[in-house]
């Protein structure tokens, strides 16, 4: 009998692997013939590095790079098992964690280490890049990034603008002759599962900017700002950013990429269901097994179970999602491909317990699953 193991990380508790060998070992209890194929997976946001790293048998990097206050600090990076992909998380530059609440500020943040993370990929001859640009603490439309790229952004007297949302008041033109000449050969795969235009209302300042230190009058002068790029960018590029969906996404990281490396936009868990070949593994399967540290009614916006539910239900599989703890609204999920939501949990025990025990609850309710679903035949 040939089982896919496809789940998510356990967050703060368990990689998307460990999560996987945790299952792999349960079924083995009661099926020790069967064949059981694990593949991690993630949905474009934390621990989509490791995920991919894991799936392909890539290697993790370090470099240093600046942090969003412009300080150095080491950050990974990964190179894919076929050794011309670029796996970056943004946030290991960029990420809100990364400084403290009384530091936040996105009037100065920047997203310069987002782009040295970049450059580190392509010293290492990467020309495919695949981004992950959830938990920014930035809101500087990409600047940044640019700027540790080469483009050299200008104020009204010819000299460079210095980090930060804040600085994009001042940009007077966008100089491209100096931006790093590999790039004209690279790929970029946004994973972006946000559809938050540039500017505007629903947009980067708007929706993000308070989680990331900005006051009422500063969205509404970051918003300005990104408004006055937007224009600059349309002057330089000829593309219009300001209210195409996604490129508000990371602080309007997404439009920069968009605009000045053709980037793609695309969904996170698309990007790793493609990346690790879920499908094929799932060819002849009998089942799917997936999981999630919490699962709820957001589970069904995209999230690592919807999506390899949706991919099993093509051939027809049934899936079984493992889950740390059930919200509210998981009813959705049925009509995603979903068969059941089944709880780890086996007894009262606290938020930190759980994680601890998070293997063996998994091995032990993985085993039990599989004794149920076995009295069929």
């Amino acid at each position: 009998m040939k089982i896919v193991i496809a789940p998510d990380s356990f967050k703060g508790s368990l990689t998307a692997q460990q999560v996987g060998e945790a299952i792999r070992l349960g079924i083995q209890r009661v099926l020790p013939h069967s064949e059981l194929i694990v593949k991690p997976m993630a949905d474009g946001g934390e621990g989509t590095l490791q995920c991919l790293v894991d799936a392909t048998d890539g290697k993790i990097l370090t470099t240093t790079v600046k942090n969003p206050l412009g300080q150095d600090i080491s950050a990974e990076f990964g190179i894919l098992g076929d050794g011309v992909t670029c796996m970056i998380e943004m946030a290991a530059a960029t990420g809100l964690y990364l400084i403290s609440p009384e530091e936040r500020n996105p009037l100065v943040t920047t997203t310069y280490g987002f782009g040295q993370l970049i450059t580190a990929g392509l010293d290492q001859g990467c020309r495919k890049f695949i981004l992950g640009l959830g938990g920014s603490a930035t809101n500087d439309g990409g600047a940044g990034m640019l700027q540790a790229l080469g483009y050299v952004l200008l104020d009204p007297y010819d000299q460079p603008l210095s980090f930060g949302g804040g600085e994009l008041s001042r940009l007077s033109r966008i100089d491209t002759s100096q931006a790093d000449k590999r790039l004209a050969d690279c790929h970029f795969i946004i994973a972006c599962d946000v559809t938050n235009p540039f500017v505007g209302p629903n947009g980067a300042s708007h929706v993000f900017g308070p989680q990331k230190g900005a006051t009422p009058e500063m969205v509404l002068q970051l918003d300005d700002h990104l408004r006055h790029f937007a224009d600059l960018i349309e002057q330089t590029r000829g593309v219009a950013i300001h209210d195409l969906p996604g490129t508000g996404a990371a602080g309007g990281v997404a439009g920069a990429l968009l605009a000045f490396l053709n980037g793609q936009l695309r969904s996170g868990i698309e990007i790793v269901i493609e990346t690790t070949r879920l499908a094929e593994a799932m060819d002849k399967a009998k089942l799917v097994i997936t999981g999630e540290g919490q699962v709820d009614f957001q589970t069904a916006q995209g999230k690592t179970p919807c999506g390899v539910a949706q991919v099993a239900q093509r051939y027809g599989i049934p899936v079984i999602v493992l889950a740390g703890s059930i919200g509210d609204g998981i009813e959705a999920l049925y009509e995603k491909g979903v068969s059941a939501v089944v709880s780890i949990t086996n007894k009262p025990m606290t938020l930190d317990q759980s994680m601890r025990e998070a293997a063996l609850l998994l091995e032990q309710t993985a085993e039990q699953v599989m004794r149920i679903y076995c009295l069929k035949s």
